[in-house]
């Protein structure tokens, strides 16, 4: 499978790297991966979207694949407030008034953001899991059991052994992520080396260190958006017009929590489960991906 064209633009703080597909003066989605991922998540759904005649944009997050820091002093830092202010960022620097968004993991995190901030500016939101805003800033609460274990890589990120293990062994880990978070998804190695190779960029370990550290108040957070962490801490409504979905077999995300928020949400907001998908939905099932996307843009 070849590999899209590798375009940049820089903002205050990145060099982001993305993928473009489509008339470029159709109306522009931007898809946003999650962790451990890249812009290889989206290939089938870029080209029906572009088919379908929009602009389709696929970025690298900060830590993933060609995206670079522009200072290297600069701390690697990932919290929610970075990576929500780097898809408008990058809006502003591509010069684009108005888009559709979707994303999963901490691209959907980020779109949610987006949406919260800016909602004038977000045409359709397509959120994988529901609402991805977390809310560091409150008192951390022990969640059942099966849960906790679930989230056993957090606890792992937490310590100075998994960083280490995360720097020693990183396809090893992330790829164990793969099979345990969507355990009826089928994947060959082909698959998995070619978004691997994105885990090589060298600010890798410390932006996903950072991100699963300072969420537990284990790392500390760039002053610089105390304000909006403080706004997401309320956490605020979505108020774009908004599709849901949940994979029923996503093992780090019941659906059972994305059902619990649907009041965080536009009245009527369509939320899908969808049978036989884990977390890792626009790889295991596009087609949902594309045909939520239509409908909220239509």
């Amino acid at each position: 499978m070849s590999t899209p064209e590798i375009l940049r633009v820089r903002t205050a703080e990145l060099e982001i790297a993305y993928e473009a597909h489509g008339d470029p003066r159709a109306f522009p989605i931007i898809l946003l991966h999650g962790f451990p991922d890249d812009a290889r998540a989206f290939d089938g759904v870029s080209s029906p979207l572009a088919a379908a005649g929009y602009r389709v944009l696929v970025p690298y997050l900060r830590g993933y694949g060609p995206t670079r820091f522009l200072d290297p002093a600069a701390p690697r830092m990932a919290q929610q407030a970075a990576i929500g202010q780097d898809l408008l960022d990058l809006m502003n620097a591509l010069e684009l008034r108005s888009v559709g968004v979707a994303g999963y993991d901490w691209g959907g995190r980020a779109a949610c953001i987006a949406a919260i901030l800016a909602p004038e500016r977000v045409r359709g939101l397509v959120t994988i899991g529901g609402y991805n805003v977390q809310n560091p800033q409150r008192e951390p609460q022990p969640a059942p059991p099966a849960a906790e274990r679930a989230y056993w890589y957090q606890w792992y990120f937490n310590t100075e052994r998994g960083r280490l293990g995360l720097e020693r062994h990183r396809r090893e880990l992330c790829r164990l992520l793969w099979q345990e978070w969507s355990p009826t998804w089928r994947f060959d190695d082909a698959e998995f080396e070619r978004t691997a190779v994105s885990f090589d960029n060298p600010d890798f370990v410390e932006v996903v260190i950072h991100s699963y550290r300072v969420r537990h108040r284990n790392a500390p957070s760039d002053p610089r958006f105390d304000a909006i962490e403080q706004r997401l801490a309320a956490r605020p409504p979505i108020t774009v017009p908004t599709v849901i979905l949940h994979g029923a077999d996503d093992a780090v995300s019941s659906p059972r929590r994305s059902e619990s928020e649907l009041s965080q949400f536009p009245p009527g907001t369509e939320r899908r489960v969808v049978p036989r998908v884990g977390h890792f939905m626009p790889r295991e099932e596009p087609a949902v991906v594309v045909d939520a996307l239509l409908k909220v843009l239509h």
